[in-house]
């Protein structure tokens, strides 16, 4: 791959354009909006321009919204901008679609979903390594050409990402369980913020803070996203409708003051409780391998600059890697605890380098 065109200068197109330039791809930047693309060039993600007549780019990249890929993908299939042109859209089945039915050749034309992404949008937002290490969906058919899989995973190489081939019904129904589903029911949780009490605000933990992270999307990106695939998520709500329904019967059991309804509260919170940790124990953990029981060094640290990179570089100088790192902020202080999750053999040899140091540590 030589050249491309991405038509499209949000968070994800930006970082494409950022990922292949970095590599020698000449890349051609395209938006609806000017302010987007001049500031999607300014960073380095490209030129701003459109291919010249006669003269396609090797791959053409639609970063746009589902509603309006088969649009773009038709319109630069009609205009010969492209040897290949590939979407990168979360909905897969819908727009591909659509493009059928606006006459689009699907020989030249791929759906692909890199999962990765940022609760900020915009080009601004955009980094050249948002898709290092990320699976970035492939949904081929049989009538994909050869040649526009093969620059497919061209991209996906040069941005450092893990191709997974899937049908595209199959993936709609995938993300709509892992991404869209979530994104709601963190909405949900964090609307019941809005109008809570103060008193109650200020309580705010880390695990408030962990369940609406991502709440602080772009709703108007949400809006087009759930657009496309309402079906599935609408499946999954319900089915999270009849377990909240079993929730509150239970809870309300457990207040009872018939002790067999109190039973079967309890029995019904720890099923959920139980399912949850089953599920959440099929969360693929680091390098995608099967969850590691890590332990949990938890270290008080103050706000100030190179705090962090001291304590890392007081578990590196005792031969310990911090497998993941979390930090809990402490209400109306200039400190907080950073959470280090190690090995469970080197928990014992990080908390006795770290008191030697001069840190304080909290009991787990």
């Amino acid at each position: 791959m030589r050249t491309a065109h991405v038509i499209g200068t949000g968070l994800i197109g930006t970082s494409a354009g950022l990922a292949l330039t970095g590599r020698g791809v000449r890349v051609l930047l395209s938006d609806t909006d000017p302010e987007r693309v001049r500031t999607a060039a300014s960073l380095g993600a490209g030129t701003v321009g459109e291919p010249e007549p006669g003269e396609p780019v090797d791959l053409a990249i639609a970063a746009v919204p589902p509603a309006h890929v088969a649009r773009v993908v038709a319109d630069v299939q009609r205009r010969g901008l492209a040897r290949a042109c590939i979407d990168v859209a979360s909905v897969k089945g819908g727009p591909r679609r659509e493009l059928l039915e606006r006459g689009g050749d699907l020989t030249g034309y791929l759906g692909s979903h890199p999962m990765s992404g940022r609760e900020q949008n915009g080009p601004l937002a955009a980094t050249a390594d948002l898709f290092e290490g990320r699976p970035w969906v492939l949904t081929p058919t049989g009538e994909t050409d050869t040649e526009v899989l093969n620059l497919a995973l061209e991209l996906i190489a040069l941005c450092g990402a893990v191709p997974v081939v899937m049908d595209a019904d199959a993936h709609d129904r995938a993300v709509a369980l892992v991404s869209h589903t979530p994104q709601l029911l963190s909405s949900m949780i964090a609307a019941r913020l809005e109008s809570a009490d103060e008193t109650a605000v200020r309580l705010c933990g880390q695990g408030i803070r962990d369940v609406t992270r991502i709440a602080a999307s772009d709703p108007a990106m949400w809006v087009e996203i759930l657009a496309a695939n309402p079906g599935p998520v609408a499946d999954i709500l319900a089915d999270v409708a009849g377990d909240l329904d079993e929730a509150v019967r239970a809870l309300r059991a457990l207040g009872s003051a018939d002790e067999d309804k109190r039973g079967d509260g309890v029995a019904g919170i720890e099923s959920v409780l139980r399912r949850g940790n089953a599920g959440r124990s099929r969360v693929p953990g680091k390098h995608g391998q099967a969850p590691a029981a890590y332990r949990t060094v938890a270290v008080l640290i103050s706000d100030r600059p190179g705090e962090l990179a001291r304590i890392f570089a007081d578990a590196g100088s005792v031969g310990v890697n911090v497998e993941d790192v979390r930090i809990e902020h402490a209400t109306g202080q200039q400190a907080g605890h950073v959470q280090l999750m190690v090995e469970p053999g080197a928990a014992a040899l990080l908390e006795t380098a770290l008191r030697e140091r001069g840190w304080s540590l909290r009991q787990q």
